[in-house]
């Protein structure tokens, strides 16, 4: 139950086990979103930028494309060696994640940085990430899986469920925000949040993500195929860090998926976080949230989350309860959203359904019509 998978790889063998996810309540009959492109090869990361023009991250190509106002698509940057991750754009520049080596699929030696392209086309790479988790593992403190199980229960485990272990080397820069002259980054490997510094191309650790403790039940043992003697211990899965917005309080608000099973099997164990950049303090947003890989903030804190196994584009609301959630965009595999002015883009059908070639799409909706 440990990040076998970079989660990525793990959603898309995970698309076919698309389920009801818990309840949210429906949004206002609405019209149906926008659709500005289609034909998007795993459409992971959406950035929507100046005069109507939105960043889409195709990442299994490696490729960076800019979906213009009038629909038209225009690729900024194309190296299939690379997963492209999210992006920001600042002024003329445009920032992204990069990365290669992460999780034990891909066996190339961990890489990873911000790279930015300026106006005139001029590429530039800052941040050594691969290099800031192999010296300090974040996590390599953090206990994972069962804290009390006897050891003759542990012996019964799979092999591939390990009983307990720390945090291991590994970092995929996935989600980044900027905020001055810093740009925060989701590393979903090393589960925790980096700052780099866009000048000097410095880098340090802001926080580490807690663990996702998930009490097993009788159910979840018999469908995962453990023994019984695990009822109702609690497993520790890892925090996998997917998007990381700046709010208007200043906090950093950070999107978790849970380590482990990725498919809505064992319910919404996502979440999101706030983390104060200044002394990396963690406190808990909201919980019970079905697979959030992407989220954004509006301008007055209200939380929007891309739930890729849910039913599209979730409001959170200011206080991240439950019963302020609302769907605002219906979609399946829904995997980024981001807000300009009162528009949400999100991408939607992000994975293709086995045996079908990709058709990612980008759409939007008007956000006026759904706040309170």
């Amino acid at each position: 139950m440990r990040k076998h998978l970079s989660f990525v790889a793990a959603a898309a063998t995970a698309a076919v086990f698309l389920a009801a996810s818990p309840a949210a309540v429906a949004a206002p009959a609405e019209s149906p979103p926008t659709i500005h492109a289609n034909g998007l090869v795993s459409p992971l990361h959406v950035s929507a930028g100046r005069d109507g023009t939105v960043l889409v991250s195709e990442e299994f190509i490696g490729q960076l494309t800019q979906v213009n106002a009038d629909g038209t698509k225009t690729v900024l940057y194309s190296d299939a060696a690379w997963g492209v991750a999210g992006s920001a754009q600042r002024r003329s520049t445009t920032y992204f994640a990069e990365s290669q080596g992460a999780g034990p699929m891909d066996p190339r030696p961990l890489a990873g940085h911000i790279r930015t392209i300026a106006g005139d086309g001029t590429q530039a790479t800052v941040g050594d990430l691969a290099a800031l988790e192999t010296e300090e593992n974040a996590d390599g403190e953090v206990h994972y899986g069962f804290s009390d199980l006897p050891d003759a229960c542990a012996a019964q485990l799979p092999p591939e469920v390990p009983a307990s272990y720390t945090g291991t080397v590994d970092s995929h820069p996935y989600g980044i925000a900027l905020s001055g002259d810093t740009v925060y980054v989701a590393d979903a490997g090393a589960n925790s949040i980096v700052a780099v510094d866009a000048d000097s191309g410095e880098t340090e650790t802001v926080a580490v993500l807690p663990p996702r403790p998930y009490v097993i039940t009788a159910e979840v043992a018999t469908m995962q195929q453990l023994p019984s003697c695990v009822v109702d211990h609690s497993y520790a899965f890892e925090p996998v860090p997917t998007d990381v917005a700046v709010g208007p309080d200043g906090w950093l608000y950070v999107s978790v998926l849970p380590g482990g099973p990725e498919d809505p099997a064992l319910g919404a164990r996502g979440a999101v976080y706030r983390v104060n950049p200044d002394n990396g303090r963690v406190r808990l947003f909201a919980d019970d949230v079905m697979s959030p890989t992407g989220l954004a903030l509006d301008d007055d804190g209200n939380v929007y989350v891309a739930s890729l196994f849910g039913d599209g584009v979730l409001r959170l609301g200011c206080s991240g309860d439950q019963e302020d959630r609302q769907v605002v965009l219906s979609g399946k595999l829904t995997a980024d959203v981001s807000i300009r002015d009162s528009r949400l883009y999100a991408t939607v059908d992000s994975l293709p359904a086995p045996n079908q070639a990709p058709d990612g799409k980008l759409v939007s909706v008007d956000l006026d019509g759904h706040h309170h």
